[in-house]
């Protein structure tokens, strides 16, 4: 596909949560039957776009009718300050949207907070979900691999606090295998998307005071998740540390887990090709 861009591919739906509305933004691409939407992490300055630019072209090449869709409290969605569960007001906010858009039933891979939003959205929305693809996130609880919080989780908070640029190489050291991989170019974009939302920044620390564990342990309710899953983890995570994968594949029956070495917290960057073909197969059979 040519000449798609974040621009040309941006939308916004108004979805109602509680007593409130919120404006969501989301991007398009592709025009297929089947609708696969992709969930980002929750590092500041990340949004649907920037997570998944390797990873949108083949699905919509492969026939999927891709949707990016920004949590509240990223990139051009409104903000929120979150006092419950950040996992199912992500999933809430998915509901609304593909209520809004007509569709009724969906792919969801989520990285990260993403991964937790996908499995709060099986469990809450059974019905509307054809398969999960999760990597690097989808419950919360102990590690019992690395202490906790670990030294990723660490240096984030600390990035929100501190949206610096030194912060933000801090971070994307231990965020990816290679940093290297990660151009002047990448971090400066990264940068001014933090620093264009203080409103953003400063919502998710006030959150993060009025409820410490914005995404709940969901391994007691695992064994109801009925949907195909397939479950992506990288080897050297030092965000969410590989026993979290451990933990999704026993707790889901119908799942499968798969491992890159050589790989931090971003499989779908990190290992895109091969990322690519694997879950576009997962998908088709």
């Amino acid at each position: 596909m040519t000449g798609i861009s974040e621009e040309n591919t941006s939308q916004f739906v108004t979805v109602k949560e509680g007593d409130g509305e919120l404006r969501i933004h989301y991007n398009e691409i592709g025009a297929g039957d089947e609708v696969v939407v992709m969930l980002h992490g929750s590092g500041p300055g990340a949004s649907g776009w920037a997570n998944f630019s390797r990873n949108i072209e083949p699905f919509a090449q492969a026939g999927y009718r891709v949707l990016l869709i920004d949590a509240p409290g990223w990139s051009k969605s409104d903000s929120i300050v979150n006092s419950g569960s950040r996992s199912d007001l992500n999933a809430r906010v998915v509901k609304g949207v593909i209520d809004a858009l007509g569709i009724e039933r969906i792919h969801i891979l989520g990285n990260s907070m993403g991964g937790h939003s996908a499995v709060a959205f099986a469990l809450s929305y059974p019905e509307n979900v054809g398969k999960l693809v999760l990597m690097g996130g989808g419950t919360g609880g102990m590690s019992l691999f690395a202490p906790m919080p670990t030294e990723g989780l660490k240096l984030l908070n600390g990035l929100y606090a501190a949206p610096t640029r030194e912060n933000l190489k801090r971070f994307n050291d231990v965020f990816v295998y290679d940093s290297s991989v990660l151009t002047d170019d990448l971090l400066e974009a990264r940068l001014a998307n933090m620093t264009r939302r203080q409103d953003h920044l400063d919502n998710f620390l006030e959150s993060l005071k009025l409820n410490p564990r914005q995404f709940p342990d969901f391994g007691p309710r695992l064994p109801s998740i009925s949907a195909q899953t397939l479950i992506v983890w990288g080897r050297q995570d030092r965000v969410v540390p590989m026993d979290g994968g451990l933990r999704l594949v026993a707790g889901i029956p119908n799942s499968r887990l798969h491992i890159f070495n050589q790989c931090g917290h971003w499989a779908q960057w990190e290992h895109a090709d091969a990322f690519n073909r694997m879950v576009i197969d997962f998908l088709a059979h």
